[in-house]
């Protein structure tokens, strides 16, 4: 048997991903999201409230940045999605968090979290809070690559927010290999 929630927004998994923008006077500014995923080859899509620093920053600047949270900056990745920019402007500094301008967008890069999407923004509407942007490069630091240099989900160790119990998990390991296994079953 099974329970029925309603229409929720809960899917699993959730990744835990912190948006980074630039604000009017050059600062870094980030939050924690994890309503949002990849909505095609080269798109991001965002559930983003309006009132929120780093959203009025990237409808201004028409850029920012998705960092994959690790698991190491679980504490840190928690906080900034805990404090709003708006009352806290130097959140980042006070999460331990240091960041550098991207070369592909007018966003900032967190140096600590080994993975980001460098985007710019397609569009937003301020009534259902969607936001896409297009992936303009995903950047990842040497210490996640496995030898073929490709992104290591062991080393990078990314966490994802469970909805139901409003905790964060790790991924845990691999138990099968995509457009293969299937085959077993043609």
């Amino acid at each position: 048997m099974r329970k029925n929630f309603g229409a929720k927004p809960m899917l699993y998994p959730q990744m835990v991903m912190i948006i980074a923008s630039y604000g009017e006077d050059g600062a870094a500014d980030a939050m924690n999201a994890a309503w949002g995923g990849v909505a095609g080859g080269d798109r991001i899509f965002l559930c983003l409230s309006p009132g929120h620093k780093t959203v009025k920053n990237i409808l201004k600047r028409k850029a920012f940045t998705v960092s994959v949270a690790d698991e190491s900056h679980l504490t840190e990745a928690d906080y900034v999605g805990l404090v709003s920019g708006n009352d806290v402007p130097d959140k980042l500094e006070r999460a331990g968090f240091h960041t550098v301008k991207s070369e592909f967008v007018d966003a900032p890069v967190i140096e600590e979290l080994p993975v980001a999407l460098e985007c710019r923004l397609i569009s937003y509407d301020e009534n259902d809070h969607s936001m896409i942007g297009e992936i303009v490069n995903v950047a990842a630091d040497e210490s996640v690559l496995d030898e073929e240099g490709m992104v290591d989900p062991a080393r990078l160790n990314p966490i994802i927010f469970d909805p139901f119990k409003r905790t964060y998990w790790n991924l845990g390991q691999k138990v099968g290999k995509a457009f293969e296994d299937g085959n077993k079953l043609k």
